[in-house]
This record gives structure tokens, C-alpha cells and sequence, in this order.
């Protein structure tokens, strides 16, 4: 099995009906796929691409290479190697990764004045991923048969003026590692929101994705292409229909791969639960859920303390609230 590749296209016609096809059935499968075709402007990902390699250079990379907690365990582990001429222990709890997360609604955000460009382009690129994710849940919406905007309103909470989702951008580096065998660039998990759109390196890869056989895939670089990934209330509220997949980021020593995941969430208050029209029907009759029903920012509250173990006790977790 490999990462499905999905031409968005005009989604007219045909196109459309294909592409509702591959997409379901991607979402089902590996809870992943990579998109072509998407309309943000290429021009634009290459402003993404420079202003973040830029910012990193410039302001992130002298730190992670002397404060960070990865580096510092690393080089702890192969000195106490070499001290004991043993070999060295692998480093545990800890991603080979350095990160800025860009929270755009908020007004007091500390906004990266290096380069100069950094917060207009990061500004312009954010509205334009919003606005497909929002495409695209509009699409999700139709491909599980709820009405039109559920998903939507669902994720904010309700359709009122103040019911807004969370949309924010994690701009992650992976640099090289001189040991990737003694460290994860990103431990495996689950992401514990909505809708997942993530610009990739185009060159230097890593992200892999626990297909259902129990088989690490590749998902490789793909010049403007975009990946999609479910989270795991996309797979609440389509009563496990869709599937919320295990990824993580292998550590290399060759190259600095750049991510920039954007994420559509919950707001935290939004009452999460499977879509009426998808609960299953058992022989008796009787409705049957395979999700609690639950409140996004209490499953917040236990994914920080639960995100790199299965997803499962999670639910059970907040399901034991009885909201």
C-alpha cells in the first residue's frame, strides 16, 4: 500500500465524482492521501519555503544546536558511551524536531520580525489553507452524506456569530542528526484534531504512515503537493468511518526537512460526537456509537498527557466524564 495521490482539479463533472471517490476512499484506508491540484499559488509555497528557512537560519538554528533538550541528551548519551566504552543508549520521551506554532487569531501574538516578510506571507499563506480546509470539509461533509456545512459547524462549535474554529500553522524543522538510530524525529501518534493539512520539504523525507496492515509507508516528498490527514475527531464524528492514522518523522543525517501543518480544529468548547446519520444499525434495531459523545477541550486535556499512546483510551477517557 502507498499514500494515495489525489488530483483536485476543477471538481466538475466527472473530475468531481472521481475525485469524491479516491478521497473517500483514501480517508477510509490510510486516513492520508496527497493532494495535487489544490489552487494555493505555487509562487506563494516558495515565500512559505524562504521566509521559514530564513527565520530558522537566522534566529532557530544557533539554539537547537546548543539549548535544545534533544541535542543536549544526545550528546549525553555518546559521552557516557564513550566514558564506559559501551554502546550508546538510545534517547527516549524526546522529538529531534524544533518548532514555532502561529496562533493567527491571536491579537498579541509575538509575530517573527526575521526576515522582514515573515508574518505578511505567513498571514496571506494561512488564509489561503483555511480557505481549502474548509473546501475540504465541505467535500468530507458530502462524501459521508451530512449536510451541507456539518462538519463545519460541528468543528466550531455551532453556527453562531462567535462560533469559531481553531486554525493554526506548526512550522517544524528536522535538521540532521549525526546518530537518527538513538532518536525519533517525531515519535508516532495520532493528531488530536479535525482536518490536517501539511506543506512538506519537498526533497528531504521521513513521514511515514502505520497503514492498517501494521506496516510503516512512506509518504514522500512531492513538489506543490500538500498532504491531508484525518485527525482524530474526523474519526468521532464519522463514527470510525474515517480513520484517524499512527505517523511519525524518521530522524536523518542528510538534510533539514521543513513541515508546515496547518490545523483545523474544534474550538474547545465545541461538543464533539458521530453524526446522527452515522451511527450504525445492530439487528435489534437500536442505534449503536462507537464514539462518546464529548468535549473537545477535555480530550485536549488528556491527549497532552496521552499523545504518543493508542488513541482508544482516550475516548474512554473522556467518555468516563458523561458529558
Amino acid at each position: 500500500m502507498a499514500i494515495p495521490v489525489i488530483e483536485m482539479g476543477s471538481l466538475t463533472g466527472n473530475d468531481k465524482e472521481r475525485f469524491m471517490a479516491d478521497m473517500g476512499k483514501a480517508c477510509e484506508e490510510v486516513g492520508f492521501f496527497q493532494l495535487k491540484g489544490h489552487g494555493i499559488p505555487v509562487e506563494l509555497m516558495e515565500r512559505v519555503k524562504k521566509v521559514c528557512s530564513e527565520h530558522y537560519n537566522r534566529v532557530r538554528e544557533p539554539k537547537f544546536k546548543t539549548e535544545s533538550v534533544p541535542v543536549n541528551l544526545l550528546n549525553k548519551s555518546l559521552m557516557e558511551a564513550e566514558l564506559s566504552s559501551s554502546e550508546p543508549k538510545k534517547v527516549e520521551n524526546v522529538d529531534w524536531e524544533d518548532c514555532l506554532v502561529l496562533q493567527y487569531a491571536q491579537e498579541d501574538y509575538p509575530w517573527p520580525s526575521d526576515p522582514s516578510e515573515f508574518k505578511e506571507t505567513m498571514m496571506e499563506f494561512g488564509k489561503e489553507i483555511a480557505k481549502l480546509a474548509e473546501n475540504l470539509l465541505e467535500l468530507l461533509s458530502e462524501n459521508l452524506g451530512l449536510e451541507k456545512g456539518y462538519l463545519k459547524r460541528t468543528l466550531a462549535g455551532g453556527d453562531g456569530p462567535d462560533d469559531k474554529a481553531f486554525f493554526g500553522t506548526k512550522i517544524s524543522h528536522y535538521p540532521p542528526c549525526t546518530r537518527p538510530d538513538l532518536v525519533e524525529g517525531l515519535r508516532p501518534h495520532t493528531d488530536a484534531g479535525g482536518l490536517i493539512l501539511l506543506f512538506q520539504d519537498d526533497v528531504v523525507g521521513g513521514l511515514q504512515v502505520l497503514d492498517n496492515t501494521g506496516r510503516w509507508i512512506d509518504a514522500p516528498p512531492m513538489k506543490d503537493t500538500l498532504v491531508i490527514d484525518i485527525g482524530d475527531q474526523l474519526e468521532a464524528i464519522s463514527n470510525g468511518r474515517y480513520r484517524s492514522a499512527w505517523h511519525r518523522v524518521l530522524a536523518t543525517d542528510n538534510g533539514n526537512r521543513l513541515s508546515v501543518a496547518s490545523f483545523y480544529n474544534p474550538s474547545l468548547d465545541a461538543v464533539i460526537s458521530p453524526a446522527p446519520q452515522l451511527l450504525l444499525q445492530p439487528k435489534e434495531g437500536s442505534e449503536l456509537s462507537l464514539y462518546p459523545k464529548f468535549m473537545f477541550g477535555d480530550y485536549m486535556n488528556v491527549y497532552a498527557q496521552q499523545k504518543f499512546l493508542p488513541k482508544e483510551p482516550r475516548f474512554e477517557a473522556v467518555a468516563a466524564l458523561q458529558y
